[in-house]
């Protein structure tokens, strides 16, 4: 027997095209010999719908097109996810299409409310196992945190499965495949069941899912791994419902899975939305070389647009390795001043500011002014603005509110500076795209004479650390301390990061590569009393 995986890209509320793609691969998977075609979880709408499962109306239309979807198909057997109403409750469901007709129906068991999720919001919780015949094997059926917790598995178990198929949208964050092989195994141990595992790709505003399907054995070995980051249909070959080995590719490491993540990220949030391309500020800064060589490789240096806008205070060596940049990457460029701007509004604020310091006003002056002339270029071009501040600067709010903060999507949002220098390495080793000094000289806002972050932040490897501990693992101030940060930079570090969340709330949407995120599964308050002090 041969089942084949739909590693596919849905686009979500596009019921239509979303079912022509589930058809085109199951005459491509019959063609190859499939009986049995598995797709990702809510692969008909799109994942995640939000609040559209709210509305009744979504789920009617959902449900036509699944009976049109099962009407299309012939000589193949093909398990959709979609979701579901039924007997005035909602579902995220799984539904086996044959022979034209909807023969069962799977409601997920386990609703992850956490993090990202909001399932709970949504859906009622399902209780029956779904288990149907093909070709004499038993299949049970699960969805996606089902396989995280041991009952639903084990029910279908119970209930006569000798195979496990999963249908899954998992998003990416780093070492993401890593988790997923582990909580697979774990069923499986408990189980004995081999498991076909097939997951979502694509960017969906600021989620990415890496695809990465893959195939275990009843011994935990994997049997199968395909690729991640692109559209894929796999072939699964079983002998008495165990599978074959088959194609293994390698899983990507670190650097590879978060650039391609970003990639991914940036060509479906603009092409899925139908922006013609895409512009942002280069400065001569790492943040904007590494932004714009994503941008590049997603897009291709015919959508993409670079604008350096020198002040009184850039380096020459920021203009000149800018123009290096745009060179190799074949991208449109232009230089505008804003010196004479910035004269004028300094000018014209003078009379208020009489007798006052100059201070981080004047620096902010330049930043907005760089904001605007951007977003006049997006208004008057159609592209969208792509923001280039990091993860580290917006923890500590080390951003420019309607400046550098001005813009349609953060590509590097959730991007420490860490990672920023590492991304740019590894982008480099892979062909010559960022000038090297670029990646070798301080990093500097160049809003003041000779200005550097570190003039008043942390060493980046040190804040990154406290972000990391703080944001992403929930530790205290003492816990932090405790690991050899000095306490004078960690308070310092948590106070920023709790009087700058009024500026995360207003920053773009941007893309998703840890496991705690500023975006939905960052829920602070901005006007509260609380202070850690533990």
């Amino acid at each position: 027997m041969k089942i084949a995986i739909a590693q596919i890209n849905c686009l979500l509320g596009d019921l239509e095209g979303n079912a022509a793609k589930i058809a085109e691969y199951a005459q491509r998977a019959s063609a190859q010999g499939a009986s049995l075609l598995l797709t990702p979880e809510m692969s008909l709408c799109g994942y995640p719908p939000e609040d559209l499962l709210l509305r009744d109306g979504f789920y009617h239309a959902c449900q036509e097109a699944l009976v049109k979807l099962a009407q299309q198909l012939s000589g193949i057997t093909v398990v959709v996810g979609h979701p579901h109403q039924h007997g005035g409750e909602h579902y995220n469901a799984a539904s086996v299409l044959r022979d034209g007709d909807i023969v069962a129906t799977y409601h997920k068991h386990e609703l992850p409310n956490h993090s990202v999720f909001d399932e709970v919001r949504y859906f009622s919780q399902g209780s029956l196992p779904c288990v149907f015949e093909h070709e004499g094997i038993h299949f049970g059926i699960n969805i996606c945190a089902d396989v995280w917790e041991s009952r639903a598995a084990q029910r279908a178990r119970d209930a006569g499965a000798q195979v496990l198929l999963v249908l899954n949208a998992s998003p990416y964050h780093i070492s993401k495949v890593d988790s997923r092989h582990d909580v697979v195994r774990d069923r499986i141990a408990a189980t004995g069941m081999p498991v076909i595992y097939a997951n979502l790709v694509g960017g969906q505003d600021e989620l990415v899912f890496d695809g990465a399907s893959f195939v275990m054995d009843g011994a935990g070995d994997i049997t199968h791994q395909f690729s991640s980051f692109e559209e894929r249909l796999g072939m699964v070959e079983l002998q008495d419902g165990v599978p074959l080995t088959g194609e293994q590719v390698e899983v990507l490491r670190e650097e590879a899975s978060i650039y391609q993540a970003l990639c991914l990220g940036v060509r479906d949030y603009i092409t899925k939305n139908r922006f013609p391309g895409v512009l942002l500020g280069l400065s001569g800064g790492i943040d904007s070389a590494l932004t714009l060589a994503v941008a590049v490789d997603a897009l291709g240096a015919d959508k993409v647009r670079a604008v350096m806008m020198p002040s009184p205070y850039t380096a020459q060596i920021s203009i000149d390795d800018s123009r290096e940049m745009v060179k190799l990457l074949g991208v449109p460029y232009e230089e505008l001043d804003i010196v004479p701007t910035f004269d004028a509004l300094q000018d014209t604020l003078a009379p208020l500011f009489k007798g006052l310091p100059v201070d981080t006003t004047e620096e902010n002056l330049q930043a907005r002014i760089r904001g605007t002339l951007l977003m006049a270029l997006s208004n008057k071009t159609g592209s969208l603005v792509l923001t280039t501040g990091n993860k580290s600067e917006m923890t500590v709010g080390y951003a420019t509110l309607y400046g550098d903060m001005a813009g349609g999507f953060a590509v590097l949002k959730d991007v420490s500076k860490t990672w920023v220098y590492r991304l740019s390495r590894w982008r480099n080793e892979q062909s010559r795209t960022i000038p090297e000094r670029i990646i070798t000289r301080p990093p500097s806002a160049e809003l003041r004479p000779d200005q550097t972050d570190q003039d008043s932040l942390p060493p980046y490897d040190v804040l990154d650390a406290i972000m990391s501990c703080y944001v992403e693992r929930n530790m205290s101030i003492v816990q932090i301390v405790a690991l050899g940060y000095a306490e004078e930079d960690v308070r310092r570090v948590v106070r920023l990061i709790r009087i700058a969340e009024y500026k995360r709330r207003q920053a773009p949407v941007g893309i998703r590569i840890t496991d705690r995120s500023f975006g939905k599964d960052w829920r602070y308050p901005i006007t509260v009393r609380y202070q850690d002090g533990f």
